[in-house]
């Protein structure tokens, strides 16, 4: 199973597609997000977000900062920047 996922920043489309599963750091603590999460919204820290695409490919974001928001099986991450 999967879900969609876009990372987004001010200037651009970082990622966008489909995911088997996203980590990334709030101010409550680290998430790790699969197929049929429960609504959410989250505040990021400065850190990594990690999504693992559904060909297998793993990738790392550095991200600054920004917000993460789950609903119905979709993903949106918009930050400050990326690195």
């Amino acid at each position: 199973m999967s879900f969609a996922v876009e990372l987004v920043s001010p200037s651009q489309r970082v990622w966008s597609g489909q995911a088997e599963m996203v980590s990334a750091r709030t101010i409550d603590g680290d998430l790790g997000i699969l197929t049929g999460h429960t609504q959410l919204f989250g505040v990021l820290v400065d850190g990594t977000v990690t999504i693992k695409g559904t060909d297998g490919s793993t990738t790392d974001f550095n991200i600054s900062g920004g917000f993460l928001s789950v609903a119905n099986n979709r993903v949106s991450i918009l930050t400050e920047s990326v690195n």
